[in-house]
């Protein structure tokens, strides 16, 4: 097996981890529901949010310019970075001038993207992530398995032993309020004294130059106000003309993202503190980075380009909620993932099987706030790795054999009622093991068909 399919067999083996992301997985899914019933024209406002995101690709060298003239009229200092290594680089250099022994750093996936905990680790640079979720995972020495919920595998039990076993003054009563605490008075004097606060971005508006931060916990303000230097790594495509157009796209992203209205702390930065400000860093920095964005653009893959990494796909994936975002062995998981993954790293014989771990529902697209094709998309990358060579022989036979057979549609058909025939000897109602699949039946049952006839003799017979 591969790697891929090694990681998934090992997940779905995993009774901990189904429950850990079915508990949130599953509330997002229904506090979303609730959030997009109760909003009037969502379709409408999902249109225009997909219209403003293609816009800013289509013109995305106009407003690079724009939002750099205004960043740096407003103070800050934008550097380019054309991969994650430039990216890295830039960064540590900027950390090493500050004389910086630690940096507080605020949740980031484009962090994570271009290997920023690796960096600083390597530089001897302590990392505090302020972020709850972070946290626990610098803690436990994991990396994320979801983009809005990084701990998402990790229950409520496993982090309450991970607490009392890693903290100096851990919690007392089992309660989610009592760990909070033990990570408030874990964290909060590191944070304070961090030389250096290294956030992402959510939006970067170009005609203020400002930088847009969302979280549900502050960290992102306590990350960037007390250090004496703030860095902002963002990717390219995070643009948008506005405030009006920052403020659209953020009614829909919080909806599909928690289900709230909007996020309790949603920060707009504009440069350093300047004489009349009562706090804020001594300088400010942005990464711009492309890593990939700009081929993504031009290879067919703009849509993409749209995603303001809510994380909704992911909630409303089946395959996702089986497996968690570890499986997929990459920074983004799920949907989303198995479409940016290859086109930053490359189609090879690893991330080929991403576009696999799909069963082209068409559900991911239907919960996009910004209408990203996603089904279409990886259907493109199996095209791909199908005309380039990258399937399995095992793959490339069995397909053959297929249409062979379904080339003669009477043995087809025979060959068809046939398998039901020995299906439902197998089982009755449940088949816990097939010949020559347990991929299927290893971690779940098989249900039985209900019938000799086949789906299509059903409907011929007008069977509902």
């Amino acid at each position: 097996m591969s790697a891929f399919t090694d990681r998934v067999d090992a997940a779905l083996a995993d009774r901990q981890l189904k429950i850990a992301v079915e508990r949130t997985a599953g509330t997002a899914e229904a506090k979303r529901a609730t959030a997009v019933a109760a909003f009037s024209d969502f379709d409408a406002a999902r249109k225009r949010a997909a219209a403003i995101k293609d816009h800013v690709i289509e013109h995305l060298g106009h407003y690079l310019v724009e939002f750099e003239r205004n960043a740096t009229a407003a103070g800050a200092v934008v550097h380019w970075a054309r991969d994650a290594d430039e990216a890295c680089r830039i960064v540590i250099n900027l950390c090493q001038q500050a004389g910086a022994k630690s940096v507080a750093r605020s949740k980031s996936m484009l962090g994570e993207e271009i290997g920023l905990p690796h960096a600083l680790a390597e530089a001897g640079i302590e990392r505090v992530e302020t972020d709850l979720a972070e946290h626990i995972i610098q803690l436990a020495d994991e990396p994320p398995s979801h983009i809005v919920w990084p701990a998402m595998h990790k229950t409520r039990e496993q982090v309450s032993a991970l607490f009392r076993a890693r903290h100096a003054d851990p919690h007392v009563e089992e309660t989610i309020a009592a760990m909070a605490e033990s990570a408030r008075r874990h964290l909060r004097d590191k944070m304070l004294a961090a030389d250096v606060g290294i956030s992402g971005a959510n939006f970067l508006i170009a005609d203020s130059g400002q930088v847009c931060t969302v979280t549900n916990e502050g960290n992102a303000e306590l990350s960037l106000v007390p250090p004496r230097m703030h860095i902002v790594t963002a990717g390219i495509e995070k643009l948008v003309p506005s405030m009006p157009h920052a403020v659209h796209l953020l009614r829909l992203l919080a909806r599909s993202a928690t289900g709230a209205d909007l996020t309790q702390y949603t920060t707009f930065y504009a440069g350093p503190k300047r004489a009349a400000d009562a706090d804020g860093p001594d300088a400010m920095h942005i990464v711009l980075v492309d890593n990939g964005r700009t081929r993504m653009r031009s290879h067919g893959l703009a849509e993409m380009l749209r995603c303001i990494r809510c994380g909704a796909c992911m909630n409303h994936c089946v395959v996702f909620r089986q497996v968690g975002g570890h499986a997929y062995g990459s920074t983004y998981p799920g949907p989303m993932g198995a479409v940016i993954t290859p086109a930053i790293d490359g189609l090879n014989a690893e991330t080929r099987d991403l576009a696999h771990a799909c069963t082209l529902n068409g559900k991911c697209r239907e919960v996009c706030p910004v209408d990203i094709p996603l089904p279409t998309l990886l259907r493109g990358w199996r095209e791909k790795s199908w005309r380039e060579g990258l399937e399995p022989v095992s793959a490339r036979m069995g397909i053959g054999a297929w249409s062979r057979l379904a080339g003669h549609p009477w043995v087809y058909r025979r060959a068809v009622g046939l398998g039901n025939w020995l299906l439902r000897r197998i089982g009755k109602r449940w088949l816990h093991a097939i010949p020559f699949a347990s991929g299927w039946t290893r971690h779940r049952d098989f249900p039985a068909p209900q019938s000799n006839a086949s789906f299509v003799e059903r409907y011929a017979r007008g069977e509902r």
